[in-house]
């Protein structure tokens, strides 16, 4: 996976829904900062993780890998 794709994947989904970074962390129980991470390509999250991305955001599981719809 490539990490700015990936970040500006999460990021647009994030903005689609109308979510803050503090809102989306609330829902996937991990910090703002580790969104921020994620949506700026400097880290990953959790390979435990990308299931509940995907749930979140009504995304497949594949989409998330690939940073697509």
């Amino acid at each position: 996976m490539d990490n700015k794709k990936f970040g500006q994947f999460i990021l647009s989904l994030r903005k689609e829904k109308g979510w803050t970074q503090v809102e989306l962390a609330e829902k996937l129980n991990v910090t703002d900062k580790a969104i921020s991470k994620w949506e700026r390509g400097v880290g990953f999250p959790d390979i435990k993780m990308i299931e509940p991305l995907a749930e979140v955001f009504g995304v497949s599981v594949l989409e998330i890998m690939r940073s697509e719809k």
